[in-house]
């Protein structure tokens, strides 16, 4: 099956992000936030080794979705990708803002004052979660779309008319509004290896654009005032987290703004942890059919969740013997399947979530509990989760590498 991420737009707009992102006036605006968040921050040496590798992606992740800004000529971009290759022209990756390893994350521009189609198809098994969300220019939610709901032909085909008009008789339809500028659109891919985002296309509905396309100059000025915004609002985001006592989850998001999920629950806290302590928590699912622990750094981005455990769903964990869901955070393997690997660090930050509720709210039970346990006591603390050995733990990784690597493919 071709990657229905690996589109002619999407190649477009990432080489033309490599050429912003090499202009001079880009480059002295990454040095200067460098140097700020750097010194505001003052990180730990794990979340410092983090930076350096990751700091790229918040950058380019920036520079992609300005490129991406024109509703008269919109386009279906994928943000937060790992580094990938285009032929032999190697591209950043663009993963920021807490991103959920599961998700696709897709993007279209567009006017309050326009009138759209999305054309896609959907792929078999479907997707646990998939939402249309329609954003004013602050990430407020303006209206949602399930894609549960979504009508299709026979050949699993559907379009969604998109303009400030009723619905009327027509099968699928998102409600625009004159503070509407964009679409942040989620596939969330639980079983990696056999399930496969929406194919999509956008058509603008009407004549000619009014407006020339804008200069190289304006990308590179939109581009670096996005690189500021960003890291403003990652350090904002972080003090939501790090303002709490470190190893437990009492924070919960506004999902009607900062680019939330209406229909989730986030839950959000930090550790911090030493080389011989695990961060166990426990978890109470309240009724919901999506669970995900992702482990992320102080510059907004997930870590290794290629060949590591940096994030587990309900459909990689595994339960305990009691059908609980536990799960370790450590440094160290602990040798216990349901590992969350920090990537070797000491701190971060962990945003959990929680989706698809059968009565459509969850119920009164929804809860995580973190706990400090000492990595030598796992036997006591951990009895019926499940064990791995060194082999075994080289076969789960080797899966989870496998599975992921569709989405990077040309």
């Amino acid at each position: 099956m071709p990657n229905p991420i690996d589109t002619q737009d999407q190649r477009r707009i990432e080489l033309e992000a490599l050429k912003v992102y090499a202009d001079p006036r880009m480059k002295a605006t990454i040095e200067d936030r460098r140097t700020h968040w750097l010194e505001h921050a003052q990180p730990s040496p794990g979340q410092r080794r983090a930076f350096d590798t990751h700091y790229e992606e918040v950058v380019f992740g920036a520079i992609l979705w300005t490129l991406n800004s024109d509703p008269e000529r919109p386009a279906v971009l994928t943000i937060s990708r790992i580094p990938h290759k285009i032929g032999d022209v190697q591209i950043p990756g663009t993963r920021w803002g807490i991103d959920n390893p599961d998700s696709v994350y897709r993007t279209i521009p567009i006017s309050g004052a326009e009138r759209y189609v999305i054309r896609g198809k959907v792929h078999h098994p479907r997707l646990t979660e998939n939402y249309f969300t329609l954003w004013n220019a602050h990430m407020g939610t303006v209206d949602v779309l399930d894609g549960k709901s979504l009508v299709l032909d026979k050949d699993d085909n559907f379009e969604i008319f998109v303009d400030s008009d009723e619905k009327g008789d027509r099968a699928n339809h998102v409600k625009s509004s004159p503070e509407a500028v964009e679409f942040y659109i989620r596939d969330v891919v639980t079983d990696w290896a056999n399930e496969r985002i929406n194919d999509l296309s956008i058509e603008r509905l009407g004549g000619a654009p009014l407006k020339p396309e804008r200069t190289f100059d304006q990308k590179v000025e939109a581009a670096q005032a996005l690189v500021i915004k960003n890291v403003d609002n990652t350090m904002r985001w972080n003090r939501q987290a790090l303002d709490k006592p470190a190893n437990m989850f009492d924070f919960l998001i506004d999902r009607d703004t900062d680019g939330a999920l209406r229909n989730q629950v986030y839950i959000m806290g930090h550790f911090n942890l030493q080389d011989d302590e695990g961060l166990l928590i426990d978890v109470d699912l309240g009724g919901a059919a999506y669970f995900i622990a992702p482990i992320t750094n102080l510059w907004g981005t997930t870590n290794n969740i290629v060949t590591e455990n940096g994030s587990l769903n309900l459909t990689q964990m595994k339960r305990d013997s009691d059908g609980a869901v536990r799960l370790l955070v450590s440094r160290k393997d602990p040798g216990i399947w349901n590992w969350l690997d920090t990537n070797d660090m000491q701190d971060g930050i962990m945003t959990l979530r929680w989706a698809e509720f059968e009565t459509g709210r969850p119920n009164a039970n929804l809860k995580a509990t973190g706990r400090l346990i000492k990595l030598a006591e796992i036997e006591k603390e951990m009895p019926k989760s499940v064990k791995v050995s060194a082999a075994e733990r080289k076969t789960q990784l080797q899966t989870r590498a496998k599975s992921y690597l569709w989405r990077i493919s040309e």
